[in-house]
């Protein structure tokens, strides 16, 4: 018997030495093969998955066809300010034969002219009177058009002083323009025109905007286990019998959010939003012609003649005011503020005070919780005053980059500062469904104050939906901070705040602006509210 066990051990042993020598000789054919099968396994995952993907989307039709629902139902006064806002934006259409125009029939800036209207005593302006130039389009053939809603900028400049105003632009609907500008400092000053986009691409544009708001598509992934899809989401999607909706409105607000549903996993399962993309080859050949850089978009129209005036100073027989508070007549005035000496400067009688020094800031909101809400607009605000004010500290919460949410603190002057961007649709990199978040119920759980401070930028993510969508979501903003408790104050040190700046000197929007709100009920239940900002120039 002991004699068989020791012969078995031997065998045992020898084999066991062969497959370790074999295993030693051989051990980067087994790595290679594992890795092998480790990514033919991954492929398999992957095609798997891709299974369930969404190929062959339904097409989407005219946008009211099934938007229309976009949002909670307005009330009646809501509906008669829609259409309000929507006749004071309404852009003049194109005459009904513009499907069969061709390129040549187009507006071209090369030929196109404007030219300066002398004043009623001639060809001299003081400080205070209006500028009014004439813009005669002409087509590619030279050829006057007899028609309006080219997309045209027009701005006053003096790149020697740092100053600039923008000008109203007024379509006659006749091929004509006028650009109408307040006149706000002496010295010499050059007219500039442009020809953003042609009537004629405008069209397209308010198509793509109406009937393809799908053309920025969004996705998210749900997972449960080992086991994951992806699907399309928007604010609205076209449901049929092969593609049912997850329906993600907001119960509150009631903003709308659908993602088709995943072929396994339940609604319950979607872990992330991210933008999806954007489609393509959505306008034809004909119309892409309409969007050449250089030719037709962002042009400068030529003058017929000079395109600088010479502003005098203030006429003696007009009452002399102050040149930071410049008010011309209403019914003249289109920018709310200019620039001088790289200075924003407001119009209407607006007080505005600068902060230059980053002690000035903290000083301007010691105490304050600076609650920021938005888009990468706002998001740069955040960047900026933690670069700027030394003494605030970001704190990390471990947020993905350019998403959030972000928090920063100066213990020094008891400032709080934190952003959080706003919820769908919005464009920005992967964000967890946890942490997608409606403005308004944000601003709900404030508690509100003196020292609560709101910084809303909302606009740049809505921009391929129609108007309505928009309009009919910052209601809920607004009656969010509204509805903020508490009660209701003036900070001095913060001035009362304008209307939006209009382009510098160089056509950049201004975004130097903090808008400081504080709002809340009184004892009696009605609801009082301020709002303040300040300013500075940021890098002085």
């Amino acid at each position: 018997m002991c004699r068989n066990l020791s012969k078995y051990a031997l065998i045992f042993l020898f084999l066991a030495l062969s497959g370790l020598i074999f295993l030693l000789r051989n051990i980067q054919t087994v790595e290679n093969w594992n890795c092998h099968t480790i990514s033919a396994l991954n492929q398999l995952q992957n095609r798997i998955q891709s299974s369930f993907n969404p190929v062959n989307l339904p097409t989407f039709y005219h946008n009211r066809t099934f938007c229309a629902h976009l949002g909670q139902k307005p009330s009646p006064e809501d509906e008669l300010e829609e259409r309000y806002l929507l006749d004071s934006i309404a852009w003049p259409e194109p005459p009904p034969h513009s499907a069969q125009i061709t390129l040549r029939q187009t507006s071209d800036p090369v030929h196109s002219l404007f030219a300066i209207l002398p004043t009623e005593g001639g060809r001299e302006w003081h400080v205070g009177d209006q500028l009014e130039v004439l813009v005669q389009m002409h087509d590619f053939q030279g050829r006057p058009k007899h028609y309006g809603g080219d997309f045209l900028l027009a701005r006053l400049h003096t790149p020697e002083l740092g100053a600039g105003v923008a000008g109203k632009v007024v379509d006659h609907r006749n091929g004509f323009y006028s650009a109408l500008f307040p006149l706000l400092w002496e010295g010499s000053a050059q007219v500039e025109v442009t020809l953003v986009h042609s009537s004629e691409a405008v069209a397209v544009l308010q198509r793509l905007r109406e009937e393809r708001p799908d053309r920025v598509f969004f996705k998210s992934l749900f997972r449960l286990g080992f086991l994951s899809e992806t699907t399309v989401c928007n604010m609205c999607l076209p449901p049929d019998q092969h593609h049912p909706l997850c329906n993600y409105t907001d119960l509150y607000t009631g903003e709308p959010w659908y993602c088709y549903k995943p072929k396994v996993l339940s609604c319950d399962t979607r872990i992330n939003h991210a933008k999806g993309g954007y489609l393509k080859h959505l306008i034809t050949n004909k119309e892409a012609l309409l969007f050449q850089s250089g030719v037709n978009i962002k042009v400068h129209i030529h003058a017929s003649g000079a395109d600088r005036i010479n502003v005098l100073p203030p006429r003696k027989d007009k009452v002399e005011v102050e040149s930071s508070s410049n008010k011309p007549e209403p019914n003249k005035l289109a920018p709310s503020g200019y620039y001088y000496e790289d200075s924003w400067r407001p119009l209407g009688g607006v007080t505005m005070r600068q902060f230059n020094e980053s002690s000035a800031i903290a000083q301007c909101l010691k105490n304050k919780v600076i609650n920021m809400y938005g888009d990468s607009t706002v998001r740069q605000w955040f960047e900026h005053l933690i670069a700027f004010v030394p003494e605030l500290k970001e704190f990390n919460l471990h947020s993905p980059k350019n998403v959030g949410p972000f928090m920063a603190v100066d213990s020094t002057h008891n400032i709080l500062l934190r952003y959080r961007c706003h919820g769908p649709p919005i464009r920005f990199s992967t964000v967890m469904s946890s942490e997608l978040r409606y403005i308004s119920n944000e601003l709900d759980g404030l508690p509100g104050g003196p020292n609560t401070v709101v910084v809303l930028s909302i606009w740049a993510h809505f921009s391929t939906f129609p108007v309505e969508v928009y309009i009919r979501t910052a209601p809920s903003h607004q009656a969010g901070a509204v509805a903020t408790p508490g009660p209701s104050a003036r900070d001095d040190r913060c001035d009362p705040l304008g209307q939006p700046p209009s382009p510098g000197p160089r056509g950049e929007p201004v975004q130097q602006r903090l808008v400081l709100s504080a709002a809340g009920r009184g004892a009696q239940g009605h609801v009082q509210g301020t709002k303040r900002s300040c300013w500075w120039t940021p890098g002085k």
